[in-house]
């Protein structure tokens, strides 16, 4: 079964989940336009099997990253995002979850590294109540749903981070899963430009 088959509203859906989750007021400046541009060439030089292995470190849904790199070359940054939120579209249930494991959990900074650390910043110094309510809470997700609790954690403090892990327990699997999908394709355009620097 495909995610798309999840969501009898797929369309409106997406787009409600995707303009929710993407910053669409911050539009990048010259000097960020001319770095992607310089890292979009470098990713479409990049032989297949490499392009794959980097853009799993954005998405580490395979299916995602192999049919991405294929697609390649893109012709404008604009293309590459367009292109990774279709892909995105089709991804199976099996396909998000395993993208989903390939994140460390929220509050579990000593399996974190590069993006994941930047990312989860958020806990650094938060208080011990919080991260062990966090790995607590993160291990009810687990048992309910079967994946990790994934979050957009850029920007987010632990507090807010375990408020929403709070509220998106109560959730149904399919519901859930839609959300977590949504925090995924977030996660995904982000880690894209960063990729292109």
């Amino acid at each position: 079964m495909e995610f798309r088959d999840l969501v009898p509203w797929r369309w409106w859906g997406w787009l409600s989940l995707l303009t929710d989750t993407l910053d669409l007021d911050r539009l990048p400046g010259p000097h960020e336009q001319r770095r992607g541009a310089a890292g979009l060439r470098r990713l479409n030089a990049l032989s297949l099997e490499e392009a794959r292995r980097q853009l799993l470190t954005c998405c580490g849904a395979s299916a995602w990253a192999e049919r991405m790199a294929a697609f390649r070359p893109f012709k404008s940054v604009e293309e590459m995002h367009s292109s990774a939120t279709d892909v995105l579209a089709e991804l199976s249930e099996s396909d998000w979850k395993e993208a989903f494991s390939r994140h460390p959990r929220i509050g579990a900074t000593a399996g974190a590294h590069g993006w994941s650390a930047q990312e989860q910043r958020g806990v650094d110094g938060a208080a011990q109540q919080v991260l062990a309510e966090l790995a607590e809470l993160n291990n009810a997700y687990f048992e309910k749903f079967g994946y990790i609790y994934i979050v957009c954690a850029s920007g987010k403090s632990a507090t807010e981070m375990l408020e929403l892990l709070k509220a998106r327990l109560a959730h149904d699997p399919q519901t859930e899963l839609t959300i977590a999908a949504a925090e995924q394709t977030r996660i995904t355009h982000l880690r894209l430009d960063k990729l292109l620097l």
